[in-house]
């Protein structure tokens, strides 16, 4: 079965088009904030991505409704697109900053040194994949330097691409019969709030907009800067984890803000259809919902054996500090958030040993609850492997004519549909682990042979569980290989692989590879 090419490109051009008032409405925040040099890049920015995107919408408008494989390579492809397009901005941006012959408003020579990075465009595609996948890692050396026009920018990427593109256009483009079951499912997603998936995904958006306005309230409460607060309640409940500081939450040296961004972690961990039921007031879902139940488990278990960890190595002063760390960073690395209170190396130099740098890495491999921002493998896939491994042991000791089930949550699972998910989950396991041999392998590869193991594991993992942290490896520094590896890490780890796999396997058909 070929893959209906016209229904691609339309649906893709539609993506684009919803990425175009995106730049809009930053063109908006580059005035409002006195940078008008900005203003030319983010115009002809959109001008490109709102042509591009309505000339395959409009030449293809007529095309069939997506199926699955359809969705697949839609997801895929858009994603790619999206992230490719958007560093438009960065690379117009910088362009401007070095060759105005006229000054511009804002352009300090700090500042200039800082952007001066994006002009090349490895580096602005690697910044916007960042962002719209919700990774957080940077090639800005000096975050605070930054334009506030692209520190919007890279949050609001980020802030989409919590939800996802996809989702997003579903709900401003999407009519019901229109295919939009079929594209929401393409963003490995398959909670529904209502039974109408439009109306499932704007009630999504209606909570997400309630968590992130909760989020920025938080934190200018506990002493967080109006611009800061803003920036850093969009990213975090995106579990993004850009920031406009350099030393991201640790800039502020606050124990209060750093205790206060966990809750916003946690929140964003959680599944939008829990979010939900909780505010209706169903709150025994905290305990009631297994994945939710995890989420709490996992980070609960994870921050004390961290803190343990660290404390018997004597990395930090007291027990408070040393728990608190813990606590914030792998509440961080698990929701895939990517805020940062400590170093966790610095390149070649050692600061985190071996055994919190490797639990650390644990935790952004098996991620949160499926249905809400984080990536990584998904605490339900897990329970699923974890479950469905015992129960086939079990299954070689009983007799070939029981009859078993197994029990996961509320589901009684027949012995059908144990295999079938059981299978799933496997698949995307061993999909997920090849993609991170790759990226070691290539970052091993290209980098000086003097950086530990397990930081190059760990950054090659931040990047595919759409992270952010970093042991100090990645940065504009480095070798253009070890960049296009882990661009390609985000975008897998996004999609979370099977979409990628599809559109390969449809290349490959196109081309006949196959015969």
């Amino acid at each position: 079965m070929r893959v209906n090419t016209p229904t691609v490109a339309r649906d893709v051009g539609r993506i684009l088009q919803v990425v175009s008032l995106m730049l809009v409405i930053s063109l908006i925040i580059g005035v409002l904030n006195g940078e008008f040099f900005t203003v030319p890049a983010f115009l002809l920015s959109a001008g490109i991505v709102a042509g591009i995107g309505t000339g395959l919408a409009g030449r293809y408008r007529d095309a069939e409704p997506p199926e699955k494989l359809e969705a697949m390579v839609t997801a895929a492809v858009g994603w790619a697109a999206t992230g490719v397009l958007g560093g438009l901005p960065f690379i117009l941006v910088a362009a401007t900053m070095q060759y105005d012959p006229l000054p511009a408003y804002a352009n300090t020579p700090a500042m200039n040194d800082t952007v001066v990075v994006f002009l090349n465009p490895l580096d602005a595609v690697f910044e916007s994949m960042s962002g719209f996948t919700g990774t957080g890692l940077t090639m800005a050396a000096v975050e605070e330097q930054l334009p506030r026009s692209l520190h919007w920018w890279r949050s609001f990427t980020e802030w989409i691409g919590g939800v996802g593109v996809i989702v997003l256009t579903v709900a401003i483009l999407a009519r019901p019969g229109s295919g939009s079951l079929t594209l929401y499912e393409s963003e490995a997603r398959s909670e529904k709030i209502h039974p109408s998936v439009v109306s499932t995904v704007q009630e999504i958006w209606k909570i997400y907009l309630g968590l992130t306005v909760g989020s920025i309230l938080l934190f200018l409460v506990v002493g967080m800067p109006l611009w800061d607060a803003i920036n850093h309640g969009m990213t975090g409940i995106a579990t993004g984890g850009f920031s406009v500081h350099a030393d991201s939450i640790g800039h502020y040296g606050s124990p209060l803000i750093e205790y206060a961004v966990v809750p916003v972690m946690v929140a964003g961990s959680i599944a939008f259809p829990v979010h939900y039921l909780i505010f209706k007031g169903e709150l025994r879902n905290f305990y009631t919902d297994l994945q939710t139940r995890w989420v709490f488990i996992w980070f609960t278990v994870g921050s004390i054996v961290l803190t343990g960890l660290l404390h018997a190595g004597g990395q930090y002063e007291t027990l408070e500090e040393t728990f608190r760390i813990a606590l914030f960073q792998f509440v961080s690395a698990t929701s895939n958030a990517g805020f940062g209170t400590a170093s966790v190396g610095a390149g070649t130099e050692r600061v985190w040993g071996a055994g919190p740098t490797l639990l650390a890495c644990l935790g952004m491999l098996t991620g949160a609850a499926a249905g809400s921002t984080v990536s990584g493998l998904k605490l339900i896939r897990v329970i699923t492997l974890i479950k469905g491994t015992v129960w086939q042991i079990r299954n070689v000791f009983q007799p070939s004519t029981a009859v078993r089930y197994l029990r996961i949550d509320d589901r009684k699972l027949s012995e059908e549909q144990v295999q079938r998910e059981y299978t799933e989950a496997t698949v995307v396991l061993v999909l997920w682990l090849s993609a991170l041999v790759v990226g070691i392998t290539v970052f091993l590869a290209a980098l000086p042979p003097e950086y530990p193991l397990e930081y190059v594991i760990f950054d090659v993992m931040s990047a595919q569980s759409n992270v952010g942290l970093s042991s100090g490896i990645t940065g504009p520094e480095m070798p253009s290989a070890a960049k296009t590896v882990l661009l390609f890490n985000m975008w897998v780890g996004r999609l979370e692989i099977i979409p990628v796999a599809v559109l390969l396997g449809a290349v490959f058909q196109r081309l006949n590879l196959y015969q």
